[in-house]
């Protein structure tokens, strides 16, 4: 592992940082809206007075801290992996270029001792669930490692209340920002009430280290709305999942190649309004959580 001295140093003094994860840049957006937007969220973090610590695999090495030359390859690169937290030993051997998930970069977040992770949303409970007994192993990574994930819930084709209901069975605590609904990705309100709605930062960052001081180190998740202004109505959202899952069934999509798939069938389908949507969700993300790791660093 390799970690940038920027973040390294930024650790060192106590100073908040940010985590990032590197799956929106190189499977997540088209070109070149995945790195435009890769370094527009960096830019939202440093501008909180935050140090950004984007996560990734070059040539075998797992990296904390990619630069923006490392990141235009990852955006740019055909034969960039996406990378899990089991993969990551394998991949790195081998010598592979990598974009980590939510739990790949959780991992390393934890390793290096960052306590706050953004990202846009999270992999969930799947819908074939029944068929497949697909779980995102995000969930476990969100409860297991001592930091708080910030997020706009699932991606909106998973299944929110199994995957709230799974997040409450394994111990993960799990807060809304500024409403009662827990968000849905592209649109605001996924239709499912939350018991802990937030609308400071620092409540998020006292509640993270009692459940350290109490628990032991355990993670958290914080669902996160898109502005209003960006948000598909929920209807729409509805609509463009039924027929994205009807396209990946009828050619036998599934597995790891699911999530991108859906991705691009809703952007296609939606004649890109769900990509807006997804750049504005990550960017207010990231203001969100640069403001809690603010939080967190004036707190301990």
């Amino acid at each position: 592992m390799r970690i940038n001295e920027e973040v390294r140093q930024a650790l060192a003094e106590g100073r908040p940082v940010v985590a990032l994860e590197s799956t929106i840049v190189a499977h997540g957006m088209p070109r070149p809206t995945n790195i435009e937007t890769a370094l527009a969220v960096e830019s939202i973090i440093r501008n909180e007075g935050v140090i950004p610590a984007s996560v990734g695999l070059i040539n075998g090495e797992i990296v904390c801290g990619l630069t923006q030359e490392e990141l235009t390859f990852l955006a740019y690169a055909d034969d960039v992996v996406k990378a899990q937290e089991r993969d990551l030993a394998r991949a790195s051997f081998l010598g592979k270029s990598g974009a980590t998930t939510v739990g790949a970069t959780l991992f390393v977040a934890n390793h290096f001792g960052i306590p706050v992770h953004v990202t846009g949303g999270i992999g969930g409970v799947a819908p074939d669930f029944s068929d497949t007994l697909d779980i995102s192993a995000d969930l476990l990574a969100i409860q297991k490692y001592a930091c708080i994930t910030v997020a706009s819930g699932t991606k909106a084709f998973m299944d929110v209340k199994a995957t709230l209901e799974y997040l409450e069975t394994i111990g993960a605590p799990v807060a809304v920002w500024s409403q009662k609904a827990f968000p849905w990705f592209y649109s605001r309100d996924s239709g499912v009430a939350m018991e802990w709605s937030v609308n400071d930062p620092t409540e998020i960052a006292k509640a993270f280290l009692a459940d350290q001081e109490l628990r032991g180190p355990s993670g958290m998740l914080l669902g996160v709305p898109l502005p209003e202004a960006d948000a598909l109505p929920e209807h729409q959202t509805q609509a463009l999942i039924e027929e994205a899952l009807a396209r990946a069934s009828s050619e036998g999509i599934n597995g790891k190649r699911l999530t991108p798939y859906l991705l691009s069938a809703i952007y296609e389908i939606s004649e890109g309004a769900s990509l807006v949507a997804n750049v504005a969700l990550i960017k207010n993300n990231a203001y969100v959580g640069a403001q809690v790791a603010r939080a967190l660093s004036d707190s301990s």
